[in-house]
């Protein structure tokens, strides 16, 4: 069988994405027949035996998931945390397969958060060269002034040397004790929406995202989850301009 690159055998296996199997390889948690792996090595899934941080990867047939999830505050989006803090798969009491979240919501944040066991569709809708969308409710403890919307949404900097990219902010309840703004990005910088606030001297109280790529938060409530139905996977493929559907059963 042709060799193929570590970080592809790792996200079909369902391990991780390819991403996050790229900084397994780059921190020297992958071996490959009992010798570290580097960048850019390749394998074949059939005959060598790949670990990853010494758990053995299953080349063998796998059940996709691809699940949508309320996650509530208070829970991290890692696989697992030294702080002991609550981790977003504690969650999925039915769920079988090695399932791993598609991006990030910070601890304090909550909403919507797709979960997958499918390295290349995760590859797929994080992507930034894909473009998603995800549209969140973000609950700030005073009036807007119109001069702060425009700043944020014409690109403000976050940190130095970063600056976020335009983007669509509507104004859902306006108070002058109280304001309710729907962010639409299509970007995913760690803690964005909280540091764009931040930069115009804007307090968020609650931020909840509500859509990503079409597919919407819809009734679950904060620690429900459910498996994405075909409809919502070929929303999300076409908005990540991957159309074709794949088989919900990986091969041997």
């Amino acid at each position: 069988m042709e060799k193929i690159r570590l970080q592809k055998i790792i996200a079909d296996a369902g391990y991780c994405s390819r991403r996050k199997a790229e900084e397994y390889i780059a921190n020297g948690q992958v071996k490959v027949n009992g010798h570290v792996a580097g960048l850019g090595d390749k394998a074949d899934p059939r005959n060598d035996l790949v670990t990853v941080c010494g758990e053995k990867i299953n080349s063998e047939e796998t059940q996709l998931r691809y699940i949508k999830l309320y996650k509530p505050r208070g829970y991290v989006t890692t696989m697992a945390d030294s702080h002991g803090r609550k981790i977003v798969t504690e969650l999925l009491t039915d769920v079988k397969e090695r399932v791993y979240p598609i991006g990030r919501l910070d601890r304090n944040s909550e909403g919507l958060l797709l979960l997958t066991n499918d390295g290349a569709f995760a590859n797929d809708i994080m992507h930034p060269a894909h473009h998603v969308s995800k549209t969140y409710r973000v609950t700030v403890p005073s009036a807007v002034t119109e001069e702060q919307l425009e700043k944020m949404a014409g690109g403000v900097e976050i940190e130095e040397g970063v600056v976020t990219q335009p983007c669509t902010i509507n104004v859902l309840v306006d108070g002058a004790e109280r304001t309710v703004l729907e962010f639409i990005i299509k970007e995913g910088k760690n803690r964005q929406i909280r540091k764009m606030c931040a930069a115009v001297s804007l307090e968020v109280s609650r931020l909840r995202r509500t859509n990503i790529g079409g597919v919407k938060l819809g009734m679950l409530k904060p620690g429900e989850y459910a498996d994405l139905t075909k409809d919502e996977l070929r929303i999300l493929r076409a908005s990540a301009g991957k159309p074709m559907e794949r088989n919900g059963r990986k091969k041997k």
